[in-house]
């Protein structure tokens, strides 16, 4: 059977075509070849999300997006995306959109929720959005606080230079420039000094060096005074002064054991009160002599009798 141009035209035309759907559709990601699931998710910003961008799980490429349209008069944006039949996850999962470089483009990640128990995600399902913050946005929160307390230093320069200018005035310049003249005149001066100084020092070498022999000798004669009262034996001394201390605590313990006349004073009692009532005996006797004398001593030219006696005064009543 004989095939006529226009056949093989058409065919070649047909072939084409399809070759060219299959190639457009293969440059996007999507392979016609290969079972995909498609699946929705509504955001209220993509950040830069385009068609054609990877969808990833854990990095790895399982599809691509397929669509972003408006959603409804509000704004909201759907996307419309493919995923490789071969990955299953929950319809609780979670894609999310981040950002692929610090200056790259944005991509969508699939974040799967493996501890629901909801059904596995099919054909059509919408899943939960959620926009990842980029390490170029983490980069910006950082620097807005930074730019501000720059911003902060730089008002406070700018005021401190103001203040400085305002108190550099003509007068304050001159007077701090006659503060300098009077610190260079005073470094003047003690330079001078320092050379009268060593000029003193220079004619006195030899008093110095004998005034520092004397100091060497002094220092010499000390160490040996030192070492000949390291010499000198204290242990016999201290060993007297024991024994000394000794004996006395010995004499301590009989006294208060009640040993010999001072210990039997210190500590009985009917000693002590016989002690004190003789004591007050003889001073009563010395009372009445004084009282009554006559009474001890009688002496009388004319016989003439001593007068009544009159009894002492107890001073302890």
């Amino acid at each position: 059977m004989k095939i006529s141009k226009e056949i093989k035209v058409g065919l070649l035309t047909v072939g084409a075509i399809a070759l060219f759907i299959f190639g457009y559709q293969y440059l996007k990601g999507r392979n016609l070849l290969n079972d995909d699931r498609t699946f929705y998710a509504v955001y209220d910003n993509v950040e830069g999300l385009t068609s054609s961008a990877p969808v990833t799980v854990n990095g790895l490429r399982i599809g691509n997006i397929d669509n972003i349209d408006f959603l409804d008069s509000s704004g909201r944006l759907l996307v419309k995306f493919h995923v490789d039949e071969s990955f299953k996850f929950s319809s609780e999962s979670t894609a999310s959109v981040y950002s692929t470089g610090l200056i790259g483009g944005k991509a969508l990640a699939i974040v799967p929720n493996y501890e629901s128990s909801a059904r596995a995600a099919v054909d059509g399902d919408t899943l939960k959005s959620d926009i990842d913050e980029g390490l170029q946005s983490q980069v910006m929160k950082e620097f807005i606080p930074l730019k501000d307390k720059i911003e902060n230093m730089v008002v406070s320069a700018d005021s401190v230079l103001t203040a400085v200018n305002k108190t550099l005035n003509p007068k304050t310049r001159l007077a701090i420039t006659q503060s300098l003249d009077e610190v260079n005149k005073t470094l003047v001066e003690i330079r001078g000094l320092s050379r009268n100084a060593n000029s003193l020092l220079s004619d006195n070498r030899e008093q110095l060096d004998r005034t520092i022999t004397n100091l060497d000798t002094t220092t010499k004669n000390f160490a040996a005074i030192s070492d000949t009262l390291a010499q000198v034996e204290i242990a016999g001394t201290v060993k007297e002064l024991e024994s000394a201390i000794s004996k006395f605590n010995v004499v301590l313990d009989d006294i208060a054991s009640g040993k010999g006349s001072l210990g039997k004073l210190m500590t009985d009692d009917k000693l002590y009160e016989n002690l004190e009532r003789t004591t007050r005996q003889a001073e009563m006797l010395m009372q009445d002599i004084k009282l009554n004398p006559k009474r001890y001593v009688h002496f009388s030219v004319f016989g003439k009798r001593p007068g009544e006696y009159e009894k002492p005064e107890d001073r302890d009543q």
